[in-house]
């Protein structure tokens, strides 16, 4: 019974959603538009706000996830955190892929990440497997079992990340028809893998050896991890 006015509009170039979301705000306070008036988003906009409203939950519920299966894979509370601490530099590298290519964080976006979750902790994954299975089976100490893991587990470490990278690359340097929905997904696991790659191969060991550490502190024990001696020639 109350009439009713659709305004379309399409975005400038350079200009993203949340920048034309707070354009149109910003109109109706100045307009002044009374109470009675009642606007709401439709079509893609819609879909982008309702996408960043949940994606707070969504990633908190992947990385919960990943938490319960790692922890019982590992019979661990420790090692999944490390597996875990991997995560933020994909995010990172995400993002600053996403702000160097100009492109805006939307909803393929979001997915791109949330890939991520799933590709980039196999490198974590790789190497305290390995350093895991070698404490029990030779008994070695956790810097000896995590250093030979990083010396062993390199070249698959690599081989995987190149085959994701290079797999998504068609996606973020493509063109045709539909290239605009496409190309976000692809810089971000791009971006995400290239940063993460060249941490964790760092980052992933300390944080190993320190949860170490603090493991055996609330058990009540004191470790020293010295450097491991090097291999004669």
């Amino acid at each position: 019974m109350f009439p009713s006015v659709t305004v379309s509009f399409n975005l400038a170039p350079n200009v993203s959603l949340s920048q034309a979301t707070l354009s149109i705000s910003q109109m109706q306070k100045r307009l002044g538009t009374p109470s009675t008036l009642q606007g709401f988003y439709a079509g893609t906009l819609q879909a982008y706000q309702q996408s960043l409203g949940t994606e707070p939950v969504l990633i908190v519920t992947a990385l919960l996830a990943v938490y319960i299966v790692l922890g019982i894979l590992y019979e661990s509370l420790v090692h999944p955190l490390t597996i875990i601490s991997t995560l933020p530099s994909a995010s990172v590298g995400a993002m600053l892929a996403l702000m160097l290519f100009k492109q805006d964080l939307n909803i393929i976006s979001i997915i791109g990440i949330v890939l991520l979750i799933g590709i980039v902790k196999k490198n974590a994954i790789m190497m305290i497997d390995f350093a895991l299975q070698v404490e029990r089976e030779e008994g070695k100490r956790p810097i000896e079992a995590i250093f030979e893991a990083c010396m062993l587990r390199f070249r698959p470490i690599l081989m995987t990340t190149m085959a994701a990278l290079l797999g998504a690359l068609p996606l973020a340097l493509g063109t045709g028809t539909g290239y605009e929905l496409r190309r976000p997904l692809g810089i971000t696991i791009v971006g995400g893998l290239i940063l993460s790659q060249l941490l964790t191969l760092y980052t992933t060991p300390v944080v190993y050896l320190e949860f170490d550490r603090l493991r055996l502190r609330l058990q009540g024990k004191t470790v020293r991890h010295p450097s491991p001696a090097p291999e004669a020639a």
